[in-house]
């Protein structure tokens, strides 16, 4: 009787100190030094329609990392920050999140005058910023991985479309862009990747406008006078934050629909629809390399966890959010290689590493470039808010951030 007592006390004995152990390592992962990670979005101002979005993304991939023990041992901690649309803001902010707040990584920006105006902060002090959004090219920072479309992923697929049977076969294009980087040498890309397909220059216009503009009517009667002359036209819009609402409902005001002047948008996705009635609109399309209506496993799972966690089934899913998923894992598989979240060590880790993507696809992140292979894909605004997909590359498409039509090239 007693050899049993003995044995039965050190069974009891031995768990308790085994949920001890356990409890004690809980508690030392709770109390290890947390990773701060910055996150760089607009939540006020003229984008603040396309950033908030990418922030609550953000917030939500920490929330659901911090569930599987965080990473090393340690919690992720996120540091907000409101660069407030303004573009001298957004480079005070990264100094910031980088010296003071000392972040290990940062996601962040929408338009490259953002991510220009932080571009020195991130060199000099050697951060980490994951860009989120398509862009123009023409750069390549080792502090800065891209995880948006070059103009080969979206700008030259999106019109070539346009210009094939099944896009309408148009001859006229009219470049309305906001007045920044990424529309001024996105549009001279275009024009001249237009002109070595044989349009002239009488069927091509240019047109810029202040980011926020408000005043539409001129610009849609130019327009339609443009579409007047015999050939079929289309808009090719990298307008960009809440100014696509009014121009959107211009179009409508002055009777154009998509079957007379059909709008390709580049900046324009689920979120900005979102807010805007979009019945007027349907037939317009957008070139992403993502859509929410993606009939995957994963999307589908992605867009629960997403509804679960903003607590909204009305709040979409669109392509930079996407793309700051990807970006995200990336990191975190790079930190677990590396053991470390130096950012050197980071960089070198990410070399050769994959992530699934939301529709599907195992994507490979090109140490090369610091871009990643990417679908393309073309869209029809739907009365829901939603794309119809109408044309997808066969793919994923490498990235070519150095465009060979580049003016000057």
């Amino acid at each position: 009787m007693n050899n049993v007592f003995t044995a039965l006390s050190r069974v009891i004995l031995g768990s308790v100190a085994a949920c001890s152990l356990a409890l004690g390592l809980t508690g030392a992962v709770q109390a290890a030094e947390p990773i701060k990670v910055g996150i760089l979005h607009s939540l006020t101002g003229t984008m603040a329609i396309s950033e908030v979005t990418l922030k609550d993304t953000i917030l939500m991939m920490i929330d659901e990392q911090n569930k599987k023990g965080g990473l090393l041992g340690r919690p992720l901690e996120a540091v907000v920050v409101d660069p407030k649309s303004d573009w001298p803001t957004f480079g005070a902010m990264a100094e910031k999140l980088l010296t003071e707040d000392r972040v290990a990584v940062v996601f962040g920006c929408w338009t490259s005058v953002s991510r220009k105006h932080v571009l020195p902060a991130f060199e000099k002090n050697d951060g980490l910023l994951f860009y989120p959004v398509q862009y123009e090219g023409q750069e390549q920072s080792p502090n800065v991985v891209y995880t948006g479309a070059t103009p080969n992923q979206q700008a030259i697929p999106a019109v070539e479309y346009l210009m094939s049977k099944d896009g309408g076969a148009v001859e006229r294009f009219y470049l309305a862009g906001t007045d920044y980087v990424y529309p001024r040498t996105t549009n001279s890309i275009l024009v001249n990747f237009l002109k070595s397909k044989g349009v002239k220059d009488e069927d091509i216009i240019v047109n810029y406008t202040p980011f926020g503009n408000r005043n539409w009517q001129g610009i849609v009667e130019d327009i339609k006078g443009f579409a007047s002359k015999g050939k079929k036209t289309a808009v090719i819009s990298t307008i960009n934050g809440d100014a696509n609402v009014g121009f959107y409902k211009e179009l409508v005001a002055q009777g154009i629909t998509a079957d007379q002047i059909p709008v390709m948008a580049f900046s324009v996705g689920e979120g900005e629809l979102a807010g805007l009635d979009v019945t007027p609109l349907v037939g317009h399309l957008t070139a992403w390399n993502y859509f929410m209506s993606v009939d995957t496993p994963e999307n589908a799972d992605f867009i629960n966890r997403w509804h679960a966690y903003i607590k909204d089934d009305l709040r979409v899913v669109n392509d930079p959010m996407e793309a700051h998923v990807m970006g995200f894992q990336l990191w975190a598989k790079a930190v677990e290689k590396a053991g470390s979240t130096d950012v050197d060590k980071v960089r070198q880790a990410l070399k050769g590493l994959t992530v699934r993507s939301l529709s599907g696809y195992d994507v490979k992140y090109d140490g090369e470039t610091q871009h990643l292979y990417k679908p393309v894909m073309i869209g029809e605004i739907q009365p829901s808010g939603q794309m119809r997909l109408v044309w997808q590359s066969p793919g994923l498409v490498e990235p070519k951030p150095w465009s060979p039509y580049m003016p000057g090239k």
